[in-house]
C-alpha cells in the first residue's frame, strides 16, 4: 500500500462534468475513478493508495453531506471536495464542519480546483503513512513478553532498574536483562524515544 499511487474519486451526477475533472487531473498524472452517485461509489472497493474525493453536494438519491457523514460514521477519512452550482451559507458551513477541505462553487478556477486535490491527497498521504507507522510500532509491541511488558510500562513512568526490581520482586539483574531485550525488540534506542513510543500507544506509566 505504501507503493500505491494517488488516485481522485470525481462523484456527480453529470457525466459531461465527471469527463471534464478527470481529464484535468489525467492532464497532470493522477488517475482518475468516475460514479454518477453514492450507491455506485460505496458499492465500489476502495483505492489502497492516498486518495480523495470530488464530490457533488446535491445528486439524485443520497446527497454528498449524506456521503460525508455516512464516511465519518464509518471512520473512513478521505479528504473532500464538495462541488455545488447551487451553493448557500448553511450548506458551505455544515460540509466545512464536517471536515471538507474545499467547497467549490461551479463554476471555478481549474487551479484552485487542482490546488484542493493536491492539499487532500498529501493529507491523505500523510494519514496513510501516520497509520503505517502505528501498526508496525504496535506490532513490535505484540512482540514483547508479558514480563517485558510490565517492566516497560515501570521504565517510561521514570522507575530505575533498582526500583523495578523491588516493585516486581526481580532481581536487578534479571531487570537489566528484560530490558535490554525490550529496547532491542521495540527497536528504542533511548529512554526518550521509548517513552515516545509508549505514548502514542497509550500505554499508562505504572505508579510507584
Amino acid at each position: 500500500m505504501g507503493n500505491a499511487d494517488p488516485s481522485v474519486l470525481v462523484i456527480d451526477d453529470d457525466p459531461e462534468f465527471r469527463e471534464s475533472v478527470a481529464r484535468l487531473l489525467e492532464a497532470i498524472g493522477l488517475q482518475t475513478r468516475q460514479f454518477s452517485s453514492v450507491p455506485d461509489f460505496l458499492g465500489a472497493d476502495p483505492p489502497e493508495g492516498p486518495t480523495c474525493l470530488v464530490l457533488d453536494v446535491r445528486m439524485p438519491g443520497r446527497s454528498g453531506l449524506d456521503l460525508q457523514r455516512d464516511l465519518a460514521a464509518a471512520n473512513r477519512q478521505v479528504p473532500i471536495i464538495f462541488i455545488t452550482a447551487h451553493a448557500d451559507v448553511p450548506m458551505s458551513v455544515q460540509a466545512m464542519k464536517g471536515g471538507a477541505i474545499e467547497f467549490l462553487t461551479k463554476p471555478f478556477r481549474d487551479q484552485d480546483l487542482l490546488d484542493a486535490v493536491e492539499n487532500g491527497l498529501a493529507r491523505d498521504r500523510t494519514r496513510q503513512e501516520s497509520e503505517r507507522a502505528f501498526a508496525m510500532l504496535k506490532a513490535r509491541f505484540e512482540m514483547l513478553s508479558p514480563r517485558e511488558r510490565e517492566i516497560m510500562l515501570h521504565i517510561v513512568a521514570g522507575r530505575l532498574n533498582k526500583q523495578i526490581a523491588n516493585d516486581i520482586g526481580l532481581a536487578e539483574g534479571t531487570v537489566k536483562v528484560h530490558r535490554t531485550h525490550l529496547m532491542r525488540k521495540m527497536e528504542a534506542r533511548t529512554f526518550p524515544e521509548l517513552c515516545r513510543m509508549a505514548d502514542i500507544l497509550n500505554m499508562k506509566p505504572k505508579r510507584p
